[in-house]
């Protein structure tokens, strides 16, 4: 049994992977901005232990840290799923730069801080992984222009990750970057190419296979590597 802890479980992606981890006896410490909107299902879960949830916007580094300060147990698994669209006018020619920036803030500063914040715990593990939740559409040989803000944001995380992954080599820690897919959620849409649960299915199984050899990697969910 692993200690995975997944931000932005309240929806999404986020949900199913908890759902998943929990079915199969993992211990899942969940983060939500809002602890007290729990799915009913969850509430066995909650009440034997297997799910911790905690209170944590990864816009607010207070907040992160006071999250960290609450978990005093080994992390094997870190999962920075957290992340926005962006705002609605993001064109090159045409941009909300407030949003602009309040998307870096979550998809690109959340998930380093996040990181920093629970790094002592994820030291404790023996074979700690850090796995976030990127997008192909970051990669720097897709070059479309739609969703700028989104498309800068997962980019820049990227090369985050890069960094994480070089300095925490010594630790032993793998860090990658995962594509989900394009998934039918609230941010992906009802047209999208796959379901929730074949996301959440691929990348619980790209995550168990993951080895410290692949660090500094980007995969989809499939577990295709993929170039930044």
């Amino acid at each position: 049994m692993s200690t995975v802890l997944i931000t932005g479980v309240g929806r999404g992606i986020g949900e199913e992977l908890t759902r998943v981890l929990l079915a199969r006896g993992d211990r899942v410490i969940g983060t939500v901005r809002d602890p007290a909107k729990v799915l009913a299902e969850w509430r066995t879960y909650v009440e034997n232990g297997q799910l911790r949830l905690l209170k944590l916007d990864v816009r607010d580094e207070v907040s992160i840290a006071e999250a960290a300060k609450q978990v005093d147990e080994p992390v094997d698994v870190l999962i920075n799923n957290a992340g926005i669209i962006g705002p609605q006018q993001q064109s090159t020619l045409d941009m909300d730069f407030e949003g602009f920036l309040d998307t870096l803030r979550v998809n690109t500063l959340g998930p380093l801080r996040v990181v920093q914040a629970f790094l002592p715990h994820l030291r404790r593990s023996s074979e700690a992984k850090v796995v976030t939740v990127s997008s192909r559409m970051g990669s720097l040989s897709h070059a479309k222009s739609d969703r700028i803000a989104y498309r800068t944001s997962k980019a820049a995380v990227n090369k985050v990750v890069q960094g994480l992954a070089t300095d925490l080599a010594d630790d032993g820690i793998t860090v990658i970057s995962v594509h989900p897919g394009w998934v039918q959620t609230d941010m992906g849409g009802a047209s999208a190419d796959i379901t929730v649960q074949q996301s959440a299915a691929g990348l619980v199984k790209l995550i168990d296979d993951l080895t410290v050899a692949q660090t500094g990697s980007f995969f989809d969910w499939t577990g295709e590597a993929i170039p930044f």
